[in-house]
């Protein structure tokens, strides 16, 4: 490991360093409070070279020709000097390569732990925060149709409120056909699927998606039969059913799963674990379609992280391939899955302007059935985005706020 001590007599710092050196280099930085030092892995310095031989800044990305002959066994630093006043690292290498890292640059990817940390929790995703339902009303926050067209702020509190708690209700929209496509393009662009792009939810005679019926909606994601599933929805009331029914219903099922996980382990390996058929048959203007995705109900990552939940009573396939011995044991996790999700859910009825947003991921969502007359209509006009496009705009937005301060 290269201990680099500050000088007393200079603000420059030169380092020779013996081949069989350790490959990590500690840097220290006046401006840290702590006086700790960054961190960086020689070889990842050099592979994030910034001169014009490694890195094109008008993409802002590293060109080939280091890989082109990468000998991850011998790089390393021959020489190198900390220009404290200049805050900058020069480094020399073994293959005779020169390179220079402004400390700007350094301090936003310094391998600390505290770096990485802050950095993964407040720039590359904002970490959630589940709850139950009866934390609903806590969590809860509502926004302005105006001020999210017209104020950045906005904006950003928004899309942060999604990513943090995964819904968000937004108030006094106007009662128009294309207020979600005008949200959508607030933040990027709208995710078209097989039911087009914005779509109207209301009773219709004949309909080929269950979410299309006066009856009642069971908890559910939306299209958990494609393999990239639309990350957020967003559902514009226009009209609202004056009946009793017509009641929304929202579950955190991320919070569902730490129950899952806490109180009944075997269920929530099964849940995580078993692949499950997800299918949508049909036809919708015109277009015919047959969408199969095969993934399980809680679904982690490697860290053991929730990043997406499948479920729809009526888009599960009947095809099920699965080793029969799993398939009673799969039900009786279900079931309790579906029991808890239930007891979790928060009920309320939107009004006409209102926007009902959430992660589709994460969300289950329903409503109580209602009675569609020609006198009693429940309209409402869905359209989704991509998670991708959220927070990409969400870091712009952070970005430009925190420049302006």
């Amino acid at each position: 490991m290269f201990q680099l001590q500050q000088q007393q007599h200079g603000p420059e710092e030169e380092h020779h360093f013996e081949q069989d050196s350790l490959p990590l280099i500690l840097v220290p930085d006046e401006s840290n409070q702590l006086g700790l030092p960054m961190q960086f892995p020689d070889i990842w310095l050099r592979d994030n070279c910034l001169c014009s031989e490694c890195y094109l800044h008008q993409t802002r990305s590293r060109l080939p020709q280091l890989w082109q002959h990468l000998d991850t066994k011998r790089i390393r630093v021959y020489h190198l000097n900390i220009d404290q006043k200049q805050e900058i690292l020069y480094i020399e290498w073994n293959d005779g390569h020169r390179s220079e890292y402004p400390f700007c640059w350094l301090r936003e990817r310094d391998f600390s732990l505290a770096n990485r940390s802050h950095y993964l929790q407040n720039f590359y995703r904002p970490e959630p925060r589940h709850w139950s339902g009866t934390e609903f009303a806590l969590i809860q926050k509502e926004f302005l149709y105006q001020d999210l067209i017209s104020n950045n702020d906005e904006l950003q509190q928004w899309l942060y409120q999604l990513a943090v708690y995964g819904m968000a209700l937004i108030k006094e929209a106007p009662l128009e056909f294309d207020v979600v496509r005008h949200l959508c393009n607030r933040v990027g662009f709208m995710r078209r699927t097989t039911y087009g792009e914005e779509f109207s939810v209301r009773a219709q005679p004949g309909a080929s998606n269950y979410a299309y019926l006066a009856a009642p909606l069971p908890l559910h994601t939306d299209m958990p039969y494609f393999e990239y599933k639309p990350g957020v929805t967003l559902l514009h009331t226009l009209e609202q059913s004056d009946s009793p029914g017509g009641w929304n219903l929202l579950t955190d099922a991320y919070h569902v799963a730490d129950i899952l996980k806490q109180q009944y382990p075997e269920q929530f390996r099964i849940l995580t674990e078993t692949l499950v058929d997800w299918a949508d048959i049909g036809n919708d203007n015109q277009l015919e379609f047959h969408n199969i995705w095969r993934s399980p109900v809680i679904n982690v990552d490697a860290d053991g992280r929730y990043v997406r939940i499948n479920h729809s009573i009526p888009q599960r396939d009947s095809h099920f391939n699965v080793h029969p011995e799993q398939v009673r044991p799969w039900y009786e996790a279900m079931a309790l899955f579906v029991r808890l999700a239930h007891e979790q859910a928060y009920e309320f009825k939107t009004k006409p302007g209102d926007v009902l947003t959430f992660n589709n991921l994460r969300l289950v969502h329903g409503r109580t059935g209602y009675a569609d007359t020609e006198q009693n209509v429940r309209h409402i006009v869905g359209g989704f985005l991509d998670w991708d496009i959220v927070y990409s705009r969400w870091r712009i937005l952070q970005r430009s706020q925190t420049a302006d301060k």
